[in-house]
């Protein structure tokens, strides 16, 4: 693929963005040095047109080809935020800012795109428009939505979404991708327990919260084992346990617990909200305490296009040789499903060796993989614009 070699050039220059990124990481909606600093690489590459505060931080930047005769417009996802994590990666662009860290990769997805824009700017070999897209708050915040919100679909008549992100444990620059549900809904609820607090040594005078949270907990599970169809995916945890004492001696009067479901359809994601609401509330009241159970939805299923997929496979496979297509679908959330909810397109794991997990203090994203990813960029616009 004759972008492959540009993409070697030019790894040093994307290699010091990345690691620049790396050290100064910023959360959620507040990357306001990240996105400064990709409006000003877009406009010295000699984008036509770089706009920036859509979805409040998100940039994009808008790449024309060398002719325009089939009106065809294709937008490029990278997200941009890190995480609260404490690094402890040890290397020398470790983050300098305590309690924030790139644990996910998203320096390198915004290196890479800021790659492939540098180079489809400089040739052209295209015909339509390229939108790059840098997007806040991926983690946990929505930055996708926001940006749908704010009209990037409909201001740039985007027609087909695509997006990548690094995975440990898939071979540097190899890819990974499946038609359909590829990331799961990410729900959270919170259930607080209230009953009647007092001495842990006359629980017959109290009504027992923590007992009746336990049983909760436990019983839960049964959701996902007696509900759900066996053949379909989901997962309940509660992930804290919350009391409004300290003492060994006390029995509290509330527990709190905080969870996550996730889903792979629609139908599923339903069952799991209307059962987590029946299960704990019925179990308190048999326990004769109360449950009070707050569902949020999170992010929606992140759902590839069947021939989106096919033509991601297709560019992926000409820059490393093949690609995995038999991948299972993840339990994880990602935002770009609300892009793909707009417009068709597909989502592709690019490999990032074996290294630590993402979200784990000691991961970093391999900047090997770098040629390969901003070549996938690239080679989506070239492959479904291809020059007249």
């Amino acid at each position: 693929m004759p972008v492959k070699n540009r993409f070697a050039e030019l790894l040093p220059e994307i290699t010091a963005w990345r690691r620049d990124f790396h050290e100064h990481p910023e959360l959620l909606y507040d990357v306001h040095r990240t996105a400064g600093r990709v409006a000003a690489l877009l406009r010295d590459f000699g984008c036509d047109e770089v706009v920036e505060g859509i979805g409040q931080t998100g940039v994009v930047g808008v790449i024309r080809g060398r002719s325009d005769s089939n009106g065809r417009v294709i937008g490029l996802r990278a997200d941009m935020d890190a995480l609260p994590i404490t690094e402890q990666t040890g290397a020398e662009h470790a983050s300098k800012t305590p309690g924030k860290m790139h644990a996910c990769g998203h320096d390198g997805h915004t290196a890479m795109l800021l790659g492939a824009a540098k180079y489809l700017a400089e040739t052209r070999n295209f015909d339509g428009t390229a939108i790059v897209i840098f997007q806040p708050a991926e983690e946990g915040g929505g930055g996708g939505d926001a940006m749908i919100r704010d009209g990037l679909a409909e201001r740039w008549n985007i027609q087909e979404f695509y997006g990548m992100h690094n995975m440990p444990g898939i071979p540097v620059g190899a890819f990974a991708i499946k038609p359909g549900a590829m990331m799961a809904a990410a729900d959270q609820f919170d259930i607080t327990v209230t009953g009647k607090g007092g001495h842990a040594a006359k629980p017959h005078e109290c009504i027992d919260t923590t007992l009746t949270a336990a049983q909760i907990i436990v019983a839960l599970q049964s959701v996902v084992a007696r509900n759900i169809d066996p053949l379909k995916n989901a997962v309940i945890s509660v992930c804290v346990v919350a009391t409004d004492s300290t003492a060994h001696n006390v029995i509290p009067h509330v527990v709190r617990l905080k969870g996550t479901a996730r889903s792979l359809d629609a139908e599923v994601r339903d069952q799991l909200e209307e059962g987590i609401a029946r299960v704990a509330t019925n179990i308190a009241a048999a326990m004769g305490a109360t449950a009070e159970v707050d569902y949020q939805r999170g992010y929606p299923v992140t759902v590839n296009d069947d021939q989106a997929t096919v033509w991601a496979a297709d560019v992926a496979r000409e820059v490393a040789g093949d690609v995995d297509m038999t991948m299972q679908p993840m339990m994880g959330g990602e935002d770009f499903s609300y892009m793909l909810n707009t417009r068709p397109g597909a989502y592709i794991f690019v490999g990032n060796g074996d290294t630590a997990m993402v979200h784990h203090p000691a991961y970093d994203f391999n900047d090997d993989a770098i040629p390969a990813g901003a070549s996938w960029y690239a080679g989506m616009v070239e492959a479904r614009m291809p020059a007249a």
